[in-house]
């Protein structure tokens, strides 16, 4: 065995590598953490989904019902660009309706609830907006029908993917067995 450079002598005093103290354990926080990426992952999927309802609820009407919202009644099963824009508008409320539970989760109490809350009063504008402008009843009726189909799609499912995006604090002591 070889001697260190400095020699024996002295080298017993002073200890051979020094460990970091122990790290304060930091105070647990009783709230949830919320995964984001799931979150918003989850947000995105539920905007393509209601651009899906409102694509489908207007065909179903325009196609089947023979009922003309969005457009005149000459522009076919489709529509015109409106439905596009009305498809594209619904994902937009999606994503908005995301960063509203995102930061309801990370800010209030019992954010599920002001959430339900706030979706039941955005579909009630939703489905009272049509009897606002003039058109045909049916047209009215067909439209608040799709922004209440619209409405409660987004809010059943951010519910869902907000209880799977967040996470129960942990424990002292949990897991230990």
């Amino acid at each position: 065995m070889s001697a260190p450079q400095g020699g024996w002598a002295g080298n017993h005093e002073e200890p051979t590598r020094r460990y970091p103290a122990a790290a304060e354990p930091q105070p647990q926080s009783d709230r949830p953490t919320v995964d984001a990426a799931k979150l918003w992952a989850g947000g995105f999927g539920t905007g393509v989904v209601a651009a899906l309802v409102a694509l489908v609820g207007i065909l179903l009407v325009r196609g089947v019902f023979g009922i003309h919202i969005l457009s005149p009644s000459e522009a076919g099963a489709y529509g015109s660009s409106a439905t596009t824009t009305y498809a594209f508008g619904a994902f937009g409320v999606a994503i908005l309706a995301t960063g509203v539970v995102h930061m309801l989760l990370l800010l209030m109490p019992r954010p599920m609830s002001f959430f339900i809350w706030i979706m039941l009063l955005v579909i009630a504008v939703g489905v009272l907006i049509p009897f606002t402008v003039v058109a045909d009843l049916e047209s009215q009726i067909a439209t608040a029908g799709l922004n209440f189909l619209i409405g409660i799609c987004i809010m059943s499912l951010l519910n869902s993917v907000a209880g799977i995006a967040t996470r129960e604090p942990r424990r002292p002591g949990a897991g230990a067995g």
